[in-house]
């Protein structure tokens, strides 16, 4: 990873000229991901759910999280997030701890939502923005840098409308936080109004509609971080998909001929100088 994390994490943010922060699964697919361009990897609750057998939205805990978190760190040499969820607790110190631990495993920083998990409501927003300046608080007392983002969530579980996803977000600026985030707004007018009325860096996810949208579309709206959630994720389930029903409806196996050259792929995660092309 790189020797101070969160800086270059932090300097990546930069709100019209977006960078795509790539969110992994394994170490297998945070080195492709980093190997094929990625300049910041994240993990995904979802993704990581899955890969334990679990549905997403408050199955995995805080230490098989930060465990997660320390081996995508070891594996690659860019900054990484973590996918934090709630922070995995109600009460601010709950959240503030989450910092800090999330900083000993070496991420460069974290994402928290407004969720009260394992259900869909929403914190309410004294508690809300209560959270968030807990984990600023001990964000700021680490001694190296650490990028906080706040979620409001409310619009993608249907909490609340774009409305009130706004005032959260300008309350969770004032306390502090370093990136905002509104997943899954209604319309790309929506995102931008999202922008518009904050100062800070603001982050899109590229999921759903929102994957007909082009980088510079995405970068018109203001936005400096394009996140994937877990939709790399899902294109991979999707084959997955796609192949069993072939082999165990059809009969075929044609659709195992579309795999990737085991070749091309080990040389990208084993950063093999002499092995293929890794763009072609």
């Amino acid at each position: 990873m790189p020797t101070d994390p969160g800086a270059a994490f932090r300097a990546l943010h930069k709100p019209g000229a977006p960078f795509i922060l790539a969110n992994a699964w394994d170490i297998g697919s945070a080195r492709m991901l980093e190997a094929l361009g990625a300049r910041a990897i994240a993990t995904s609750s979802a993704a990581h759910a899955f890969t334990l057998g679990r549905p997403d939205g408050g199955t995995v805990t805080r230490d098989e999280a930060l465990e997660h978190a320390r081996a995508l760190v070891a594996a690659v040499n860019v900054p990484v997030q973590g996918d934090f969820e709630n922070g995995y607790g109600a009460a601010p110190e709950d959240v503030a701890e989450t910092v800090r631990l999330a900083a000993e495993a070496g991420l460069a920083g974290i994402c928290i939502e407004d969720t009260d998990l394992p259900g869909r409501e929403p914190y309410a927003f004294e508690e809300a923005v209560a959270r968030v300046s807990a984990a600023v608080e001990a964000a700021r007392g680490l001694a190296a840098d650490f990028v906080l983002t706040a979620r409001a969530d409310g619009v993608l579980t249907g909490g609340y409308g774009i409305h009130e996803a706004i005032r959260r977000l300008q309350a969770f600026e004032a306390a502090g936080a370093d990136v905002l985030y509104a997943p899954m707004p209604g319309t790309m007018d929506d995102l931008r109004r999202i922008c518009a009325s904050v100062s800070a860096p603001v982050n899109g996810l590229v999921a759903g509609h929102f994957s007909t949208q082009s980088m510079d579309d995405f970068a018109g709206t203001g936005v400096a971080r394009l996140s994937l959630g877990s939709s790399l994720a899902r294109v991979a389930q999707q084959a997955m998909l796609e192949a069993a029903q072939d082999m165990f409806g059809r009969g075929s196996f044609v659709t195992l001929g579309r795999a990737a050259p085991g070749a091309r792929i080990d040389a990208l995660i084993t950063r093999d100088p002499n092995g293929p092309l890794q763009l072609k």
